[in-house]
């Protein structure tokens, strides 16, 4: 089965906002934001980007795809590490330029490559005048050198 998505450029404002066609607005590099939070908790546990190959495995699969813009390919969340992600709901913003992704996030539970549930595992904090980053504590859930080597 392939998934096609609509044409968002002859759609009227009304038409994108209010209307039922999916369209996505991929910017110049041919991707769309995808949030990525976990079924029950509500908690985000990713930002990643998708372009239209990613976005269909996902609504095929049931399992999320991203664009991995370091590796230039199509990535399987979980390809590697065994922690798939796999899809409950699917929703978009307003104007169709972001996608929400609610996740059951299997294997031991993590969705950051350094092992943590989450990506945002640090705190933004000001300290004389400089902003600095402290670790909230999240432990690893799985050592990254040993899933993923050196």
């Amino acid at each position: 089965m392939s998934i096609t998505f609509a044409d968002p450029k002859p759609l009227s404002h009304a038409e994108l906002e209010e209307g039922t066609a999916f369209a996505p607005r991929f910017d110049a590099s041919g991707l769309v934001t995808a949030v990525t939070t976990e079924a029950g908790s509500g908690r985000v546990l990713m930002v990643a980007h998708m372009n239209a190959e990613a976005l269909a495995l996902t609504l095929q699969t049931g399992e999320v795809h991203y664009w991995s813009r370091s590796r230039a390919r199509i990535w399987k969340k979980g390809e590697s590490s065994g922690e798939i992600q796999k899809l409950i709901e699917m929703r978009t913003d307003c104007d169709q330029d972001v996608v929400l992704l609610t996740v059951e996030q299997t294997g031991r539970g993590a969705a950051c490559h350094t092992g943590r549930k989450s990506c945002f595992y640090r705190i933004v904090e000001v300290q004389d005048g400089t902003a600095k980053l402290t670790d909230s504590g999240e432990p690893r859930l799985f050592d990254p050198k040993a899933v993923y080597g050196a």
